[in-house]
């Protein structure tokens, strides 16, 4: 009885932060509707024309919440979530000045716009840390159990770790230690984590899950990406699923590479100032080449050279070879902090866009010399090159610089497996929103402390289990 009350309960969940969700759309608009009919010429809209104009401005700032994750009150950190507000409600204002502009037939003033988006902001972070902490009161931790199949797979308690108000993993026990005594100890908790799990066992946790409504966190292998993308057949009376392993098809190809001109194609005029003041920094500090060029990866294994702000020593390879840059990199130039933090120096990749070696968003192009090192661990890296490689990606968005490479493919499938025109433009918007997340940038130095966590962590349960 315990397990389905608590089960009924995070039911409710969704439905709770729907609630908030449009409580604050409903709160935001009311600011807009106010800020316009007291600073705008409001004499031209009469009847019920305003109305209906505050109502497509919810909807849309409703829908731009839904689908770029900013409205996952308690499921994402809360600065985040701030952060991915701040620039739905930008986007959300400019489109509505504009419609302004075009109903009034002339070019209105942008000041009371101005003074909207800081009132919006306000209230929009009042609401992001109101809607957290009543998340957190009425769903406190669950208290987790970790089944782990591998040293690697341990590592993500540590992760959770560090969300320590959303995820409390109390104890952490081997896929070896066998079914009956894994069922045991699952019993007593309120959701398990499944990482690295043998498939046989890791189905018998689950029907054993599903049954008693205890949570399951799974972390998804490669054959379970590739059934997520599949498609169903219902011509016989025993369910099929197809996957093709294809990539996308003809038709999605042309319509992401027209997208990825079209945008491209813009973004280069709003980029091209930045450009030529970072290419003058760079040039200014040491009188070494702007750009660096390197060769890469992308679709069917073809190389090219990608652009780069350099950000690094001239040479720096000479003296470290091809390695990953760590947090304290010396071969990191000042100008180089700067521009890699905020990812000014991946501007040039425009050019590759435009030309065809890349796209807006894919897989992030490996060079191959670290693309053959990673294929001995994991054999199936080169499934992400079924498509062009990105600017900005599914592993760019959701991973860190330190994320693991078989992490990232999973990710890059994810993405290749769910494509969709749609899916790449709520990637380009969360990216705005990454920009300023310090935790996208962490270098190796974490992963190699967390994989020393985990080397003791198991010791430690080794002995226990002697």
């Amino acid at each position: 009885m315990r397990k389905l009350s608590r089960g009924a309960y995070e039911d409710t969940k969704g439905s709770v932060r729907a609630v908030e969700s449009m409580v604050e759309v409903a709160l935001l608009t009311v600011v807009y509707y106010l800020v316009w009919r007291n600073l705008y010429d409001f004499s031209m809209f009469a009847y019920k024309g305003k109305y209906v104009l505050a109502g497509i401005y919810a909807v849309l700032l409703f829908v731009l919440f839904e689908n770029t994750e900013c409205s996952k009150f308690g499921q994402l950190h809360w600065t985040d979530l701030a952060v991915g507000q701040f620039i739905s409600l930008l986007l959300v204002n400019a489109i509505t000045y504009f419609q302004l502009c075009l109903i009034a037939n002339k070019m209105i003033s942008v000041g009371p716009m101005l003074v909207l988006n800081v009132l919006q902001a306000v209230l929009a972070l009042l609401a992001v840390l109101s809607f957290d902490k009543l998340y957190y009161r009425l769903y406190p931790p669950h208290d987790m159990l970790l089944i782990f199949g591998s040293e690697s797979a341990l590592g993500l308690k540590f992760k959770m770790d560090e969300r320590k108000e959303k995820y409390r993993v109390s104890e952490a026990i081997p896929a070896q230690a066998g079914l009956d005594k894994i069922l045991e100890k699952t019993a007593k908790y309120d959701a398990v984590i499944l990482n690295d799990v043998p498939a046989a066992l890791r189905s018998d946790i689950l029907k054993f899950c599903y049954r008693y409504r205890i949570r399951v966190y799974l972390a998804p292998d490669l054959t379970d990406i590739m059934i997520r993308g599949a498609k169903s057949n219902t011509l016989f009376d025993t369910p099929l699923l197809t996957v093709k392993g294809t990539g996308l098809s003809p038709v999605q190809r042309v319509a992401k590479r027209t997208m990825d001109v079209v945008l491209c194609g813009l973004a280069m005029v709003v980029a091209a100032p930045i450009m030529l003041v970072v290419a003058a920094a760079i040039k200014l500090e040491d009188g070494g080449p702007v750009f660096y060029k390197q060769d890469r990866l992308t679709r069917g294994g073809r190389e090219f050279k990608i652009l780069k702000f350099r950000s690094m020593i001239v040479d720096a390879e000479k003296y470290a070879g091809a390695v990953l840059a760590t947090g304290d990199d010396p071969r990191i130039t000042k100008v180089g902090r700067v521009i890699r933090a905020t990812r000014l120096d991946e501007l040039p990749q425009l050019l590759n866009i435009l030309k065809g070696d890349m796209s807006i968003v894919g897989p992030r192009p490996e060079r191959k010399c670290l693309a053959d090192e990673i294929t001995k661990e994991v054999p199936e890296f080169p499934y992400r090159l079924k498509v062009r490689g990105g600017l900005t990606g599914y592993a760019q968005i959701f991973g860190k610089y330190n994320t693991s490479a078989y992490d990232k493919l999973r990710l890059d499938l994810i993405y290749i497996e769910n494509y969709s025109l749609l899916l790449d433009i709520k990637l380009i918007i969360l990216t705005l929103r990454i920009i300023f997340s310090k935790e996208s940038t962490e270098g190796i130095d974490k992963a190699r402390e967390i994989q020393e966590k985990s080397r003791k962590l198991l010791e430690e349960l080794q002995k226990e289990e002697r």
